[in-house]
């Protein structure tokens, strides 16, 4: 009989959640978007708009986000 790790044994983890890093790549692109949001919020601008500047803001993220794990890995 075996004593080693078989299924079931050990910490189960589930790869169903995310994990930190890509926790913080979503939030890093939430807060550039939103905060795109919050400036046309400020100017009193329509709420077309709002939704537009912080739908900019979510592209913008998401390009800046591209561009910083593109210059930071190898």
């Amino acid at each position: 009989m075996s004593r080693g790790r078989g299924p079931g044994r050990g910490p189960s983890r589930s790869n169903d959640l995310p994990d930190g890093g890509d926790q913080l790549k979503v939030v890093f692109v939430l807060l550039v978007g939103l905060s795109g949001g919050l400036i046309a919020l400020q100017s009193n601008a329509p709420l077309l708009v709002i939704g537009a500047a912080i739908l900019g803001g979510i592209v913008a993220g998401g390009a800046l986000l591209w561009y910083l794990i593109w210059i930071t890995t190898d």
